[in-house]
């Protein structure tokens, strides 16, 4: 038993606890940001020491036989726990109400804690079970007591949480719904892997044996539980993402007509990568901005219009067509400021009129505008010698 099937999710979540590591220390006085770290390590951890290799180490290492027991049920109370907190917060908040509500889940949390202790220290257990425990000790005197409180308690809240988690998904929509959803699976999931686990438990008691529903269908069970569990919390967070996403894309077009205009002025093209995203996109489209305007005396509404018509009679969408157009206008005038060998007054008056579509195009418009000056760049580039022209 190498564990892999263990320590695999555990490794996924324990890299999604870390990659949250940062914003806990600067929000730590935010309940939400608390719950879902929290979330994310517990579930981690239940994986971690749920494996056999651990538990065998952990055994050895306190000196106590089958002593990962009582560790594992306390560490998968405090991850039921966190879910229930959690989903309190995103429905209602951090008002009085719901602060007084989570202390008291917690307490009956630490309460479930402090009992699966005691029933272990009050029982017998010598011989080391890594697989079966919970049958094995099915009927040994506080053991037993032990497993059902924290097979109760998981029930309880594999079946409170689904409920309360489907009738929220019929009033929400978008990436919160899709949580939500994914939150019921879950939860069907892990329900499903007490009530084997109980099944087993009860069999014995009657003299049955169905052990196998302990042994080799609830593991599954709760693993996969225990993704769709933690995946349903966090993708809600898809918003978020989208958005970074789209702020990350959004700078990244920018990038060839920033960086031409940055060459054409004499200016230094570098960016510092420690800066936060939205402020670099900021930066970026007040330099496109402030040299759009330097170069507004070269620029041409004619051209622009030409090839804007031009892209429309070619069946090219409208915002696409624009962007075409503007980019073409931009390109014509670079080459003219570059090719004017006397002050700008020598060279035909444009003004700023021909620059105020772009301009007034928004942060998307002229992420576009500059995408497709890339692209006309490159393929002028790729064009033969002879024909490479604007």
């Amino acid at each position: 038993m190498d564990g892999s099937d263990y320590y695999i999710p555990a490794a996924a979540l324990g890299i999604a606890f870390l990659s949250k590591l940062p914003g806990l220390i600067r929000q730590w006085s935010n309940p939400m940001v608390r719950s879902v770290a929290g979330l994310l390590f517990m579930s981690s951890a239940g994986f971690a020491f749920a494996a056999p290799p651990t538990i065998t180490v952990v055994n050895r290492w306190v000196g106590l036989p089958n002593v990962s027991a009582p560790l594992v049920y306390a560490i998968l109370s405090v991850f039921n726990t966190c879910c229930i907190v959690l989903l309190a917060y995103w429905r209602e908040g951090f008002g009085v109400e719901v602060q007084r509500r989570v202390r008291w889940w917690f307490a009956v949390c630490g309460a479930v804690i402090a009992l699966l202790s005691l029933c272990f220290v009050l029982g017998d257990a010598p011989v080391e079970r890594l697989r079966d425990l919970d049958t094995h000790y099915a009927s040994t005197p506080w053991i037993r007591e032990m497993i059902v409180i924290y097979l109760a308690w998981h029930i309880v809240v594999g079946t409170v949480v689904p409920v309360m988690c489907w009738r929220w998904s019929r009033v929400v929509d978008g990436w919160l719904r899709a949580g939500l959803l994914t939150l019921v699976a879950g939860f069907v999931f892990s329900t499903g892997f007490g009530l084997a686990k109980a099944a087993a438990v009860v069999a014995r008691w009657t003299g049955g044996d169905w052990d196998f529903l302990s042994t080799d269908v609830a593991p599954p069970l709760a693993s996969v539980g225990a993704v769709l569990t933690t995946s349903g919390f966090l993708l809600p967070q898809g918003r978020r993402l989208a958005r970074v996403w789209e702020t990350w894309q959004t700078y990244r077009w920018m990038g060839p007509l920033w960086r031409r205009l940055r060459i054409l002025m004499g200016l230094p093209v570098s960016t510092s990568w420690w800066t936060p995203l939205g402020s670099r996109l900021f930066d970026r489209e007040t330099d496109i901005h402030d040299d759009l305007l330097a170069l507004a005396p070269y620029c041409d509404l004619e051209i622009m219009t030409a090839h804007r018509e031009r892209a429309l009679d070619d069946g090219v969408c409208p915002h696409e067509a624009r962007a075409a157009a503007a980019a073409m206008m931009i390109a014509f005038a670079i080459d003219a400021k570059e090719s004017c060998t006397g002050s700008v007054e020598d060279c035909p008056e444009q003004g700023t009129a021909a620059l105020s579509a772009v301009l007034g195009a928004g942060t998307r418009g002229i992420a576009r505008i500059s995408r497709q000056y890339g692209a006309l760049r490159r393929h002028t580039a790729a064009a033969p010698q002879g024909r490479r022209s604007l």
